[in-house]
C-alpha cells in the first residue's frame, strides 16, 4: 500500500480526489492547517489520516514526509470565493507559493522516500485568445496579468524539485465542473427560475474538465511514471459560455428563458475578477491525449448529462 499526501485535501477537488484514492487501495494522509483536526485523527494505521503542516512557516511532520511516497499539492486558497482586493491577491499568490516552497524545504531538509510530486496549476497561465485562434499549448509563456503571474510564481515554487531525483508533474486545470461548487453550480442557480444566463456576448471560449476526470488525471500522474512536466487539465472540446449556458439548460429545464448579463454589469459586480469571466481562452489537451489518457466526458453534452 503505497502512502499519498494531499495539500488542500479539503476542497472540492481534493475530497473526490482523497475518496477516489482510497478506493484504489492508497493510504491517504491530508495535510491540515487545523490541528485540532490533525491531533483527534484516527490511528496511523489506518487509510485515511490527517496531519498538521503550517507552510508559512515551513512546519511539516517529519515522520508523515518519511512515509509518504508521493505529494499531491492541491493548496491554495480559491480564486473565484471573493472579489480581488489587493489583499485577496495577495492571499490568492502567496498560499499557493507557500505551500510549493514549504514542500521543496521539506524534501530538501528532511529524510524522505517521495518519489513524485503532483502540482496543481491553472490555465490562467493563459491569456486571451490571440486572432490567430490556435489552442494554447503547454509551451506557451506566461501571460503577463494577475493570473498569468500567479500561475507562473505557483509553477515555479516545486520547479526545482526534479534536482532531487523526484518526478515532478503539473496540471494547468481549467473550469473543474461538478454540480457540488464553482461555475456549474452558479450556472445552475438561476435555472432553478427558468433563467439561462448567458455572460456578456456569450462567444468567449470555455475550456472545461469534468471533476471525475481530473480526478482520474492525478491518479493517472502517479501511475505513469513515465509522465513528467506540464500538461493541461482540459477536455478536448471547449465550448462557448452560450454553448455551455444553453446545453445546461436543455438538459435541467422544459421551458427557460435565455437572458445576457451585460459585461458592464459583471464588471461593476465582480470588478476585476469580471476579465476572467469573459476571458475567451481556449486550451489544447492533446499532449495528455498524447501519453494514452483518455477522457470519460470529452464532450460537453455527456458531461452535463452525467450531473442531472
Amino acid at each position: 500500500m503505497e502512502t499519498i499526501l494531499i495539500t488542500g485535501g479539503t476542497g472540492l477537488v481534493g475530497k473526490a480526489l482523497t475518496t477516489h484514492l482510497l478506493e484504489k487501495g492508497y493510504r491517504v494522509i491530508i495535510l491540515t492547517r487545523n490541528k485540532t483536526k490533525a491531533s483527534a485523527s484516527i490511528a496511523a494505521s489506518s487509510t485515511l489520516n490527517y496531519s498538521y503542516w503550517d507552510p508559512s512557516l515551513n512546519q511539516i511532520d517529519p515522520a508523515i514526509l518519511q512515509i509518504a511516497d508521493h505529494i499531491i499539492n492541491l493548496a491554495g486558497a480559491g480564486v473565484a470565493d471573493k472579489r480581488w482586493s489587493v489583499s485577496r491577491k495577495k492571499e490568492i499568490r502567496d498560499s499557493r507559493v507557500r505551500a510549493g516552497h514549504c514542500i521543496v524545504h521539506a524534501l530538501q531538509q528532511l529524510p524522505h522516500h517521495v518519489k513524485t510530486v503532483v502540482n496543481a496549476s491553472a490555465i490562467g497561465w493563459y491569456g486571451p485568445d490571440t486572432e490567430k485562434n490556435l489552442p494554447f499549448t503547454e509551451e506557451a509563456p506566461a501571460y503577463h496579468d494577475f493570473l498569468g503571474s500567479t500561475c507562473k510564481d505557483w509553477e515555479n515554487s516545486t520547479a526545482t524539485l526534479d534536482k532531487l531525483g523526484i518526478r515532478v508533474v503539473t496540471f494547468r486545470i481549467g473550469i473543474v465542473l461538478t454540480p457540488e461548487g464553482g461555475a456549474l453550480r452558479e450556472f445552475i442557480k438561476p435555472l432553478n427560475w427558468g433563467v439561462a444566463t448567458i455572460l456578456g456576448n456569450g462567444n468567449q471560449k470555455i475550456s472545461w474538465v469534468h471533476l471525475e476526470d481530473l480526478v482520474l488525471l492525478f491518479a493517472y500522474a502517479i501511475q505513469s511514471t513515465e509522465l513528467k512536466g506540464i500538461y493541461n487539465a482540459v477536455s478536448p472540446a471547449p465550448v462557448t459560455n452560450q454553448e455551455l449556458i444553453l446545453t445546461l439548460a436543455k438538459l435541467r429545464r422544459r421551458y427557460f428563458v435565455p437572458i445576457r448579463v451585460p459585461a458592464f454589469l459583471l464588471q461593476v459586480v465582480m470588478g476585476e475578477m469580471s476579465v476572467e469571466v469573459l476571458k475567451s481562452t481556449t486550451v489544447s489537451a492533446q499532449k495528455i491525449m498524447d501519453t494514452g489518457f483518455r477522457f470519460r466526458y470529452p464532450l460537453i453534452q455527456s458531461a452535463l448529462a452525467s450531473f442531472t
